[in-house]
């Protein structure tokens, strides 16, 4: 099973790969650097060296970048062109750091009416860009939004996915906006519907990884508020599913949660979904 977080790269990418390795991770999420500003993501050789050797003594696979909070690929001016430079740089890290690619939140039309197909355009175009300027073996993933944000919608998300036609443009779908947007996939048959319908829409071979969260919101609430698992609003029971059913089990599973301590993902969350993938279903 592939199970790990996102954790800090403070005071060096490699200090994220202890602390995964420390709570009994297996696999990993990063930012690049600070996720609140426009700075280049880069390493020096040293700490790309250490970055390299620790990955391989732990046995930390896959790594994912998620991408910096300020990135919206929908808007026309000087954010949309910031988005794209920024991601451009990020792959070209990715490569050097043999990271898989980046998650991406699309962002905001920023209009309350449905979107049109010029403000659709102007997406696509940005994420052609990246992809045309960026190494070919990283991925561009598209996270789900709980928050009434693009692919908030699993129409839309399969919109986007099929526009673009690419096979480096993957999916990553996070359970606690899944649930703010109003999809539960706690039983069986509620499970299996869904896959259903993202294959129709989307396509089950673009689905690369799961963020896994519990929420404190109620479901389609559009409140986008992580808590652990256990302790929220989800019934456990989906994660169960989640970590047994062959449509999903062997995908990697990221945790984003406060932590019980609140001091981020930690060991108790990550022996939480060992222990779903080992319980059968009718608990």
């Amino acid at each position: 099973m592939k199970v790990g977080a996102h954790l800090s790269i403070a005071g060096g990418f490699h200090y994220s790969l202890d602390k995964i390795n420390e709570i009994g991770g297996n696999c990993l999420q990063i930012f690049s650097q600070s996720p609140r500003n426009w700075g280049t993501p880069e390493i020096n050789e040293e700490q790309l060296a250490i970055f390299k050797k620790k990955r391989n003594d732990y046995r930390i696979d896959p790594i994912y970048f998620h991408a910096s909070y300020l990135v919206n690929l929908a808007d026309s001016e000087n954010i949309g062109k910031k988005s794209v430079i920024y991601l451009i740089q990020e792959l070209a890290l990715a490569n050097k750091m043999n990271i898989m690619g980046t998650i991406i939140h699309l962002g905001s039309f920023r209009s309350k009416d449905k979107p049109t197909i010029k403000q659709y355009d102007i997406l696509f175009s940005h994420i052609q860009e990246i992809l045309d300027h960026s190494p070919e073996n990283t991925l561009c993933i598209i996270e789900n939004a709980g928050n009434k944000k693009i692919c908030c919608s699993l129409e839309e998300l399969g919109f986007i996915v099929k526009m673009l036609n690419y096979k480096r443009v993957e999916v990553c779908l996070d359970t606690c906006h899944l649930w703010a947007a109003g999809y539960d996939l706690s039983t069986p048959e509620l499970f299996q519907r869904y896959f259903d319908s993202f294959d129709k829409y989307v396509g089950l071979d673009t689905l690369e990884l799961f963020q896994v969260n519990d929420s404190k919101d109620d479901l389609g609430s559009y409140r986008d508020r992580h808590e652990n698992l256990g302790e929220g609003n989800i019934p456990q029971n989906e994660f169960r599913l989640l970590t047994t059913n062959p449509i999903t089990k062997d995908k990697p599973m990221i945790l984003e949660v406060p932590g019980f301590d609140k001091k981020g993902p930690d060991q108790k969350n990550i022996a939480t979904m060992k222990m779903y993938a080992e319980n059968n279903l009718t608990k």
